[in-house]
C-alpha cells in the first residue's frame, strides 16, 4: 500500500485498527479506518466513468483536464477524481483490467481518486457477471445490460463486493463509491425495505473501512441522517434539480457542516452560489459521463 494514502502506518496496522473500532461499535459497526484519506469540504471533483482512447496511456481517464470556473476566473484542475474500476473496452477493448494507470497519473498531478464500483445492480458486461446467481437477479433498472440485486443476499454479494474492493486496493485507489445503494425506493423485483437498504449499505460502508478506504454515500437522500454515522463523504446527483439537497431535513448542508465532503453533480444546471453556501464541491456534467463537458462551481 503506497505511502500517498496510509504515511507511515503500514496497511495492516490500519486495518487492525480499523476491526477493533467495528468491533467495539456493535452490529453494524462504526466507520473508523485511521489515517484514511478523506476528501476535504469543497474540493473540486471529476466524474468521468467513460474512457476516451485518446487518454489510453492513462486508462482512458484525461488526468490533465482544466476549465474555467462558472463563477469565473482562471482555469481550475481537479482535485478528486471519480473513475471505474476498470479500464473502459473502448480503450483497450477488454473488460478486465484494472485502471492502475489512471489513478497513479492522478496521484502524479496531487490529486486523489474513487474507485466507482457497482454494488445495488448486476451489469452484465462485468468479468464477475457469472459469478451471480440467477436468484439474486431482479428488474432491470433502465439501463443497459443492467439488473437491480437482491440486496438482502449478503451472503451471496458480500464475496464478489469484497473482490471488488481488493482490486480497488490493488489499482491504489484512495476511496470507494458503491453504487445504487437505493433499491428499496425502486422496483426492484423484491420486496426489499428501508432496513434492509441500511443493513446493506452499512454492511458497504463497513466492508470499505476494513479493506483501508474512505466511503462514499451516493444518493439514498431519505437515509442520509441514518448513514451518516457510517460513510466519510457523500457523492450525490441532481439534488438541486429535485429540490432535496436540504430535505428531509437536516439534508445533505449537515454533512459539510460537520466536515464530511459533498460532491454535488448536476446534470442541467448550477447552483453555485447555494451550493458554496453549503459547501459542496458541485460539478456541471452530462449523463454520457466522458472527460467533458465539466465545470465547476469555483
Amino acid at each position: 500500500m503506497n505511502a500517498h494514502r496510509l504515511g507511515v502506518l503500514t496497511f495492516a496496522g490500519v486495518l487492525l485498527l480499523t476491526l477493533v473500532a467495528v468491533r467495539a461499535a456493535g452490529a453494524l459497526g462504526l466507520p473508523i479506518c485511521i489515517l484514511c484519506w478523506q476528501p476535504s469540504v469543497g474540493a473540486r471533483l471529476q466524474y468521468q466513468l467513460q474512457g476516451v482512447s485518446t487518454y489510453a496511456s492513462t486508462g482512458g481517464i484525461n488526468v490533465d483536464i482544466t476549465a474555467v470556473p462558472a463563477e469565473g476566473g482562471t482555469a481550475v484542475a481537479p482535485e478528486v477524481f471519480d473513475i471505474d474500476l476498470y479500464v473502459d473496452s473502448a480503450v483497450n477493448g477488454r473488460n478486465d483490467v484494472v485502471n492502475s494507470s489512471a489513478v497513479t497519473a492522478i496521484h502524479a498531478n496531487g490529486a486523489h481518486a474513487i474507485c466507482y464500483v457497482d454494488a445495488g445492480t448486476w451489469e452484465d458486461w462485468r468479468p464477475d457477471a457469472s459469478e451471480y446467481p440467477s436468484e439474486v437477479l431482479g428488474r432491470q433498472n433502465g439501463w443497459p445490460g443492467e439488473r437491480w440485486v437482491d440486496i438482502r443476499r449478503i451472503d451471496v454479494l458480500g464475496p464478489i463486493l469484497s473482490a471488488r474492493a481488493q482490486k480497488c486496493k490493488l489499482a491504489g485507489f484512495d476511496a470507494i463509491e458503491w453504487d445504487n445503494v437505493d433499491g428499496y425506493q425502486n422496483h426492484t423485483g423484491f420486496p426489499l425495505t428501508a432496513d434492509d437498504q441500511l443493513q446493506f449499505n452499512a454492511y458497504l460502508a463497513n466492508l470499505a473501512h476494513q479493506t483501508g478506504f474512505s466511503v462514499a454515500l451516493k444518493n439514498d437522500m431519505d437515509q442520509l441522517s441514518k448513514l451518516k454515522p457510517y460513510f466519510d463523504f457523500a457523492i450525490n446527483e441532481e439534488c438541486f434539480r429535485y429540490n432535496e439537497c436540504d430535505y428531509p431535513p437536516p439534508g445533505l448542508p449537515d454533512w459539510t457542516a460537520s466536515g464530511k465532503a459533498v460532491f454535488n453533480v448536476e446534470y442541467r444546471s448550477l447552483q453555485c452560489a447555494q451550493a458554496d453556501a453549503w459547501g459542496f464541491g458541485s460539478i456541471l456534467k452530462d449523463l454520457a459521463l466522458y472527460d467533458v463537458p465539466w465545470t465547476p462551481c469555483r
